[in-house]
């Protein structure tokens, strides 16, 4: 363990036993050349707040040489050229349709989608994001880890197409040897790499733009947005929701949280202001990895001190691995791919299953908060009477009382149909678990209940009775298909689904395209033969005719 930083608490979270308190617009392409120059690793800069620190053990990554710029983006020329032109749009017009398909959310999973139905031909693709341009998604605002928490080896957006992965783009401005020794790819490296990925595959993103209510029109749907302050509805025949974790009901906050004025609590999905730290005592409610990401950024910004308060006996982390070994292979993405395919009870008993365990926190995490003096953990502690006094958050756990200047919420995300404003007006036609499976005695779970039943294209499902044949046109990629699907979509490793739903869209808008009446005409019409006269000549009987 290396030497932990001394830091002298400001002031004392504790207070005396005895004391008693009253209750109180778009991203157009650019050349290569010049994109590849421009997006080096952390060259896009730091993230909103806060600078992303070293990874744990390692070394800052250095930028990449203009001449390995130059290399990567012949490469990719290459490439692109081999693999031949994006085949023409196939997909039929339709009168007062504006979009084929709209992507909502452009962050890593938008944009794979996006490219996937691209190189499929399927065009009159839209992506909106309410975010401002180079900050979608989380990777950095929100993404506080140093490295991802996923293996450096799984699948990324690059869908088959190797020179698009983000080892070769890595390789081609690092070399092999920097390649070879990441543990796990640093966050903003991979930040880079997406937004490297959307400009040399030429994916538009509509920016500050926020869906605020979907109408069914038919077996179309009409989108009310809010683009740049400008209301205004376009129709589409596809939505896909691929606004990630947040995207599936909101943050879930604890409701003692919640009862507390905002200035005094923030959530871990949200961005960090930079005076909310130093000097201070902070509380962090939860000890999953968020959390831990959470208060080494308190840490390293000068908090007083930071307490974590963990309602299990224990923080759970991976096995160690021997230094140099690679990654455990979980048959990543090839089996995580086939979830869908498990029988509803396997699916539902795999979900609980998670729920009743204990997520993992990376150990350079934990390393990362464990070099200050100033960190505490508290086991098998719950706050209680949570309330404002003297200006600070009083509070007590395991029959101490604590004094905090602010608490941050490490408590995860919840699903929630209901709770997504844009479903305000639908939600109650989607079927959920709870309408399509009866679990076994025993294996109850209010949580398992709500996430919705998707069909075998992400698609939503009509609950019986409703009517409501149009929510098939909409596809949830975000965090409530993870009891469909077996993982929590949105994240790396669900990219492995990518292709499905890709595919799964090209379908149904290739069966809407038949005309079957223009069809029929076209098979009993009459073959008429082509002029002979390119050949006249040689014909037999001809030939012998003129002689």
């Amino acid at each position: 363990m290396t030497e932990k930083r001394k830091q002298t608490p400001a002031t004392d979270s504790r207070t005396p036993p005895a004391e008693t308190h009253e209750a109180p617009g778009r991203l157009d392409r650019r050349g290569f050349v010049r994109g590849a120059a421009m997006l080096t690793v952390g060259g896009l800069g730091t993230r909103a707040g806060f600078a992303q620190q070293t990874p744990s053990g390692g070394s800052p990554t250095a930028a990449p040489s203009e001449a390995a710029a130059e290399r990567l983006a012949m490469q990719v020329q290459r490439a692109q050229r081999w693999g031949g032109r994006d085949p023409a749009n196939w997909v039929r017009p339709r009168s007062g349709v504006d979009h084929n398909v709209v992507i909502l959310g452009g962050g890593q999973s938008g944009l794979a989608i996006a490219y996937g139905l691209k190189r499929l031909g399927v065009g009159g693709v839209e992506i909106i994001d309410r975010a401002e341009p180079g900050l979608a998604g989380i990777w950095r605002t929100t993404a506080r880890m140093h490295q991802l928490r996923t293996p450096k080896t799984l699948r990324g957006p690059e869908q088959e197409n190797p020179i698009l992965s983000f080892q070769a783009w890595y390789e081609l401005l690092n070399g092999p040897d920097a390649y070879d020794a990441l543990d796990r790819i640093p966050t903003l490296a991979w930040a880079d790499y997406l937004d490297w990925y959307q400009q040399v595959n030429g994916i538009e993103v509509r920016y500050r733009t926020n869906l605020l209510e979907i109408e069914p029109q038919g077996d179309l749907l009409r989108l009310h947005l809010d683009s740049d302050g400008e209301r205004r509805a376009e129709t589409t025949r596809k939505l896909v929701l691929a606004n990630g974790y947040a995207g599936a009901g909101g943050p879930n906050v604890p409701g003692f949280l919640r009862a507390l004025p905002a200035e005094f609590w923030t959530h871990t999905a949200s961005p960090f202001r930079e005076d909310t730290f130093a000097g201070k005592s902070i509380a962090i409610v939860g000890a999953g990895s968020s959390a831990f990401d959470a208060a080494a950024v308190a840490l390293e910004s000068g908090a007083a001190e930071v307490h974590v308060f963990n309602r299990r006996a224990y923080v759970g982390y991976p096995a160690p691995r021997p230094p140099g070994s690679p990654a455990p292979d979980r048959g990543h993405p090839n089996v995580l791919a086939l979830s869908y395919e498990l029988p509803d009870a396997v699916r539902w008993r795999n979900f609980v299953s998670r729920e009743r365990g204990v997520a993992t926190v990376p150990m350079d995490s934990i390393e990362r908060v464990m070099a200050f003096d100033n960190f505490r953990i508290h086991l098998e502690s719950s706050l209680a009477d949570v309330r404002i006094a003297d200006g600070r958050v009083a509070t007590n756990a395991r029959g101490e009382s604590w004094q905090f200047d602010h608490m941050i919420a490490g408590t995860g995300y919840r699903i929630d149909l209901s709770a997504q404003p844009e479903l305000a007006g639908i939600h109650e036609s989607i079927a959920l678990w709870g309408d399509r499976y009866e679990p076994e005695p025993g294996e109850d779970n209010a949580a398992a209940a709500i996430h919705p039943y998707l069909g075998p294209g992400f698609e939503f499902v009509a609950r019986e009775g409703t009517n409501a044949d149009y929510l098939r046109n909409i596809h949830c990629f975000n965090l409530s298909a993870m009891l469909s699907f077996g993982k929590p979509v949105g994240d790396i490793p669900s990219v492995a689904d990518h292709p499905r739903l890709v595919m799964a869209i090209a379908r149904d808008l290739y069966g809407e395209s038949v005309d079957t009446e223009a069809h029929r005409r076209f098979f009993n019409a009459p073959s008429v033969p082509p002029d002979t006269a390119p050949y006249q000549q040689a014909v037999q009987g001809e030939t012998q005719a003129a002689a």
